[in-house]
């Protein structure tokens, strides 16, 4: 799948002043999922949205007058897509309710919405958001429970993922689809938070670097947990309770080395799956086909064939451009 990665900015000052409600609803329900967006003031209502895709997440910042917003069970029912939407909160105050939960919405604070349930959101003045759209697939634990509707100020420890969800939207756009697993694993951590559940910032933090150094490592054939423990500085029990609440172990080495191997094939369609398998840190390219399979449902000679039939249409030359980006995991 091939995504381009540019910023795209869109603002009611692009038409006439009296369609200047209407588009921004249609630009709201473009840009994450199906909403009514009613304005305060239609009269001098504006708004401006700067949108940026990378590597199958969704970042976009809000500039807005006052408006309520409502997605219904209606609207829940034309889609089949399920997002998850991190807001942080730049400048303004809102409500959200969601879950028979209600939180206020304060600048530096990080909130998270379920697109598959109702919600309402209310901003009394004029504000500014950055919302994260992320597909619910993509999320190691893929459960929202528990986590919607509840605020994570800017003082705790949501400031390290809300710095650097900031950070990741002002980068070079190559840059960070490198850096996006990351976002995600952060994301994930902090959908713990707010679900109460009792790992703790310590524990989250030892995780992800556990995450880091298998990422970094998985090309590795002789990788166990007995050596990334080691590695990090910590027991296996350690390491474990770490991944408890996450992918196991086996089934995270797996994914990292699919990616591994996806970038290659991206990279250089016309290698061979042993050399591939190889430098995946995969015992041979049986081993490498049963674990695509798995992760992505396809395999790895359908990836090939599909990055080349890409190439060719792009009039590449064995290669894919810097603007695709990898398969998400199925599985």
């Amino acid at each position: 799948m091939a995504t381009v990665e540019t910023a795209v900015t869109l603002s009611t000052s692009d038409v006439e002043h009296g369609d200047a409600a209407a588009y921004w609803r249609d630009l709201i329900c473009a840009t994450f999922v199906e909403v009514a967006v009613r304005p305060v003031d239609r009269a001098g209502f504006a708004g401006l949205a700067r949108q940026t895709e990378v590597a199958g997440m969704s970042f976009v910042r809000l500039t807005s007058h006052a408006q309520q917003v409502a997605r219904t069970p209606a609207y829940i029912a034309r889609e089949r897509e399920h997002h998850l939407l991190a807001n942080i909160q730049l400048s303004g105050r809102g409500r959200l309710v969601q879950d028979d939960r209600r939180t206020v919405l304060e600048p530096g604070s990080l909130t998270f919405v379920d697109s598959s349930k109702p919600y309402k959101l209310d901003f009394e003045g004029e504000f500014e958001q950055l919302v994260v759209r992320v597909p619910v697939s993509m999320l190691p634990r893929r459960t929202l429970t528990g986590a919607t509707a509840v605020a994570l100020g800017g003082d705790g420890p949501g400031r390290l993922v809300t710095d650097f969800l900031l950070g990741l939207d002002r980068t070079d756009p190559v840059a960070a689809r490198e850096l996006a697993p990351h976002a995600v694993g952060l994301l994930d951590t902090a959908l713990g938070w707010a679900a109460g559940r009792t790992d703790g910032p310590q524990l989250a933090i030892t995780r992800e670097r556990v995450r880091r150094f298998m990422r970094r490592h998985a090309s590795d054939p002789g990788l166990d947990a007995a050596a990334v423990a080691a590695a990090c500085g910590i027991s296996r029990r350690t390491l474990f309770r770490a991944l408890a609440d996450d992918e196991p172990f086996t089934s995270l080495l797996r994914r990292y080395r699919v990616e591994r191997a996806q970038q290659m094939l991206l990279s250089n369609p016309r290698r061979s799956l042993a050399a591939v398998a190889a430098e995946s840190g995969f015992a041979g390219t049986t081993q490498l086909h049963r674990a695509f399979q798995r992760v992505t449902g396809d395999t790895p000679g359908c990836y090939r064939s599909s990055s080349l039939t890409f190439a060719t249409n792009c009039g590449g030359a064995g290669g894919v451009g810097p603007e695709t980006t990898l398969a998400s995991p199925t599985s």
